[in-house]
């Protein structure tokens, strides 16, 4: 009976060893804590699952055949990779608890986590961080498969997100301000003006539909979406792609001021409109409502100054 017959039990790789070592089954079956026979029937049975015999029991001691020899550097090997192995995938499932586990949108994770990230660890001593970056729709899928711990992502408390407050709670952790934007002219007047804009379409640069500004937009601003006097001429999830193409004249865009602070500074960046335009968001950490780990948990007292 050969091994397409059966499955292997590791237990008789090691009771393997233990008879190769001893030449003896009584002695073999003590050090494996098992009584003679059972210990008996799992040899006889590696045997069947080999297809040879890997022990001379004519012999005295029991002695290994010229199969068996060729056996036991193999079986020695794979055990101790084994055990190698297992040790390595607690030591990083214990890393792992240890660690915590972020998902960012984009334009967060590139210019509010670091500097907000370096404000906790004035606090608090972090161990190691792991942060995905998406859009917000995938990031939200990843707090729902429960793969990260935290959602970092601007918010309205007008517009509702698929984290519901029965599983998730979020804390404001910032404020920010959607800006609409526009490249300057060479005299350094806005490009694009929405108000009283003698533009008979003034071009709009909008997020796309897995976008969480997007989102934001649509809800409270639909009119500078689908309405006149404004028509869209590019459409991404990235605010930062949306920054290079409003630099470059493409059309205004609304961007969050925290993106866009060195470029307001700068020049490069004009409002493109009235204050009536902004529009002020939330920057909000979602968990789960289940209890985190340690410091998982120590990094939301922190940050909760509810």
């Amino acid at each position: 009976m050969g091994p397409g017959n059966r499955p292997l039990d590791l237990e008789w790789l090691e009771d393997f060893l233990a008879l190769a070592d001893s030449g003896n089954f009584s002695r073999a079956a003590q050090v494996r804590a098992i009584a003679q026979p059972a210990f008996s029937r799992h040899i006889k049975s590696l045997e069947e699952w080999v297809g040879v015999n890997l022990f001379d029991r004519s012999a005295q001691p029991v002695s290994l055949t010229e199969a068996g020899k060729r056996f036991h550097p193999s079986v020695d090997d794979l055990l101790q990779r084994l055990e190698v192995s297992r040790l390595k995938a607690r030591a990083a499932h214990e890393q792992e608890a240890m660690s915590l586990r972020f998902a960012a949108t984009h334009v967060l994770s590139l210019s509010f986590f670091p500097t907000w990230l370096s404000g906790i660890e004035a606090q608090l001593r972090l161990g190691p961080i792991q942060i995905i970056s998406d859009n917000m729709v995938a990031c939200e899928e990843l707090m729902l498969q429960r793969r990260v711990q935290f959602l970092l992502c601007h918010g309205h408390s007008s517009v509702p997100c698929r984290l519901d407050d029965i599983q998730f709670a979020f804390t404001r952790v910032s404020g920010d301000v959607l800006l609409p934007v526009t490249a300057p002219l060479a005299n350094g007047k806005p490009q694009h003006w929405i108000d009283d804009s003698p533009e008979k379409k003034v071009p709009i640069l909008t997020y796309s539909q897995d976008s969480g500004l997007g989102r934001i937009m649509r809800a409270l601003m639909p009119s500078a979406l689908e309405e006149e006097p404004f028509t869209t001429v590019f459409t991404a999830h990235h605010a930062v792609l949306l920054k290079t193409m409003a630099m470059e004249g493409r059309g205004i865009a609304w961007l969050p001021r925290s993106l866009i602070k060195d470029e307001l500074s700068a020049g490069k960046l004009l409002p493109a409109g009235s204050p009536h335009w902004h529009i002020p968001v939330d920057i909000r950490l979602f968990r789960q409502r289940a209890a985190l780990s340690a410091p998982a948990e120590a990094l939301w007292q922190v940050v909760d100054k509810k």
